[in-house]
């Protein structure tokens, strides 16, 4: 299975996702500061596995991170609160808010912690960390936004995420660098209309859900273990796609979203901003197909141990996942002409 179901974990799930909710539509700081402290609480017997050590350190990581950035936004919203009787936009205060809300979806230049957390968790729960976690602090930041500061910390997103992937060799640490890369994205698109970043969201959520269900059914956690994968050819292609896709190559899905921003970008003259942001996703692009050609190309001998049995039925998802990602944006394109 995807992910082992109990009455425990169920209730905890519950509660995460209804704790997003309470943050997003509180009418209060409180009410948002309440729901990100439930939200935090849930996910952390979530994370923690007493058989697994790295797991209980990730959660204790995890748990200090979070803890630090609740913090200091009580600090601020309260700063605000005493300071500031009517809501004009202090840029101080509106920068300690925004970088708390940074610190909380693991943002440059407070991504230190992000790497290392995802190091330790499931496939499960690093989507949960890469997609469900980002809405209630992304959401609270674009209600008090400090554009300039906010500029200058997509661009740094862009750059680390991509710069801190080239040498990767756990997938997992590849894709929370590969999500720090989109977070500069869904930054972008934030500033723009809250529509695009919640589309950008939603198609990104979509492909790093393939990539995290296909790891988690092949049991991959590292680089090496794609080439020893004496798996069928169409598998390796599926995977190609979707690292493409990922990545942002033009007929694939995961350009659309993109191509939008990149639109939007250029519409307001920040001509500098989208050259920034083509070039990483080059670069992106480039270690995608770094591990992919060598996973092709390299044939390992096939170990005993290794879990390598495929149900029909997931096969077909699989290739059905993929057909929607390779054609998603030609069907797209066809709609808006």
């Amino acid at each position: 299975m995807f992910f082992n179901l109990n009455s425990n974990k169920m209730f905890f799930y519950f509660i995460l996702f209804f704790s997003t909710l309470i943050s997003i539509s509180a009418n209060s700081w409180l009410g948002c500061w309440i729901g990100l402290e439930i939200n935090l609480l849930s996910f952390i017997p979530l994370i923690s596995n007493s058989k697994n050590l790295l797991s209980s350190e990730a959660a204790l990581k995890y748990f200090l991170t979070q803890s630090i950035a609740s913090i200091n936004f009580l600090f601020s919203i309260l700063l605000k609160m005493i300071l500031l009787k009517n809501f004009e936009i202090n840029n101080l205060i509106s920068i300690l808010i925004n970088s708390s809300m940074l610190m909380k979806m693991g943002s440059t230049p407070f991504h230190f912690w992000f790497p290392n957390i995802i190091e330790g968790l499931s496939w499960f729960n690093c989507f949960i960390l890469m997609t469900w976690q980002k809405i209630s602090p992304m959401i609270l930041l674009s209600y008090y936004m400090n554009y300039n500061f906010l500029m200058i910390i997509m661009i740094f997103n862009v750059i680390v995420g991509t710069m801190g992937g080239i040498n990767q060799t756990s997938l997992r640490k590849l894709m929370s660098f590969s999500s720090i890369n989109n977070l500069g994205w869904m930054l972008a698109a934030l500033m723009m209309t809250e529509n695009l970043w919640i589309f950008y969201l939603m198609m990104y959520s979509f492909l790093i859900s393939i990539m995290c269900f296909f790891f988690n059914m092949m049991n991959i956690y590292y680089i090496n273990q794609l080439f020893i994968m004496n798996m069928k050819f169409s598998l390796k292609m599926f995977l190609l796609i979707n690292f493409l896709s990922l990545g942002g190559l033009p007929p694939f899905l995961g350009f659309f979203p993109k191509w939008i921003i990149i639109n939007f970008l250029i519409m307001n003259k920040l001509f500098i901003i989208s050259f920034i942001f083509i070039m990483m996703s080059l670069i992106m692009l480039f270690f995608y197909i770094r591990i992919m050609y060598s996973s092709i190309m390299f044939n390992y001998l096939k170990m005993k141990w290794f879990k390598n049995f495929m149900k029909n039925y997931l096969l077909l998802i699989m290739n059905i996942l993929s057909m929607i990602s390779l054609l998603g944006m030609i069907i797209s394109t066809f709609m808006f002409m």
